[in-house]
């Protein structure tokens, strides 16, 4: 389930905004952490058609596991249930992340085109490094 989208304002020469979507299902929902994984790494191609390559980094914040997954390209992931063929942006960036959280694991997914999300890095690692450990 969606519990948050935040739009993000594209920077000049950008047109598209980028969108940072935190999904929350609870305990054991939600699917695994590299089902996920892969998921988000199959919505990115090359130009040439093939697996875009993925930086995934497992670490550690205040505790809590984290898995994050850094991956551009062709982003074919905004489609809708309704369509029929997958949609392909290029210069597209995807920047996820997976928490494991006592209660069940948070999805954060911030995608956008390259340039914007380079620019909002910081703030997406910010957002990461503000999860902490229920009652601290």
């Amino acid at each position: 389930m969606r519990a948050a989208t935040y739009p993000v304002a594209p920077v000049q020469g950008d047109q598209d905004a980028a969108e940072c979507v935190v999904y929350f299902f609870g305990l054991g929902q939600g699917g695994s952490i590299q089902a996920n994984i892969d998921r988000w790494e199959g919505q990115f191609k090359t130009p040439d058609g093939k697996p875009a390559p993925a930086k995934v980094t497992k670490i550690t914040i205040h505790g809590l596991p984290v898995t994050t997954i850094d991956v551009s390209g062709e982003y074919s992931g905004m489609a809708g249930p309704a369509a029929t063929a997958p949609v392909r942006v290029p210069g597209y960036r995807l920047l996820g992340a997976i928490v494991e959280s006592p209660g069940g694991n948070v999805f954060i997914k911030f995608t956008g085109s390259a340039k914007t999300m380079a620019a909002n890095q910081p703030k997406f690692q910010q957002l990461l490094d503000s999860f902490e450990k229920a009652g601290k």
